[in-house]
C-alpha cells in the first residue's frame, strides 16, 4: 500500500489543495486495497481506483454533474480503462451506473470512510482504535450523526455479500493501517 501512496499520492497532491480530501482519498485507497484481498482481486489496482476517485473534485468544483467524467479524463494516461470505469460509475449523477464487484466496493468505501473518521473524531481521544464494530453500527443507524454520509451508498456492501458488521471490521482494519497518515 505503501508503494502505491508513494506512486499516485504526488498526483492526487497535484490537483487537490485540501488536506482533508486528500486523507478521505487515503482512507478510501486503504479499505479498497482491503477490499480486493479479501475477494481475490489486484489490491494495487483496487486501491488506486481508490486513492484517485476524487482527483477531479477541486477542478470541477465540485460540480456532481461532471465529478468522475473528468477524473477519468484525467488518469487516461495513467490507469486502464477497466479502472478508470469505476471512477466513473461511482457518481450517479454521471449516468453510468455501477456492474461490477469493483464499482459496488468503491461506492461503499467512499461512504463508510467517512463514517469512520467522524465516529473516530468524537472519540474520548480522536483515535480510530476506539472504535468497535458495534460503536459504528450504533451510530450508522442514527440518522442525526454524520448526515451527508449515504448509509444507502454503505449498504453497497451487500453487493458484494458483505452485512454491515463485516464491512464495518473490515474498514476499521483497513483505516488502522493508513492510521498516522490519516491524523487518526
Amino acid at each position: 500500500m505503501e508503494g502505491l501512496l508513494l506512486t499516485y499520492l504526488p498526483k492526487v497532491e497535484q490537483h487537490i489543495k485540501n488536506k482533508g480530501l486528500v486523507k478521505h482519498m487515503i482512507a478510501v485507497s486503504a479499505i479498497m486495497f482491503d477490499l480486493a484481498g479479501r475477494f481475490g482481486e489486484n489490491p494495487q489496482n483496487w486501491a488506486a481506483v481508490g486513492l484517485l476517485h476524487d482527483v477531479d473534485l477541486e477542478e470541477v468544483n465540485y460540480d456532481l454533474n461532471r465529478h468522475g467524467l473528468v477524473s477519468a479524463e484525467m488518469l487516461k494516461e495513467l490507469l486502464p480503462e477497466e479502472l478508470l470505469s469505476p471512477i466513473r460509475r461511482h457518481n450517479e449523477h454521471c449516468g453510468e451506473k455501477p456492474e461490477k464487484s469493483i464499482d459496488y466496493a468503491l461506492i461503499a468505501a467512499d461512504g463508510i470512510s467517512g463514517l469512520l473518521v467522524s465516529a473516530a473524531l468524537v472519540m474520548p481521544n480522536r483515535k480510530l482504535d476506539e472504535l468497535t464494530v458495534e460503536s459504528v453500527v450504533k451510530k450508522f443507524k442514527t440518522k442525526d450523526f454524520a448526515k451527508n454520509v449515504s448509509r444507502e451508498k454503505i449498504m453497497y456492501c451487500e453487493k458484494l455479500d458483505l452485512s454491515l458488521e463485516e464491512f464495518v471490521e473490515l474498514a476499521i482494519t483497513a483505516l488502522l493501517k493508513v492510521r498516522t497518515r490519516l491524523g487518526l
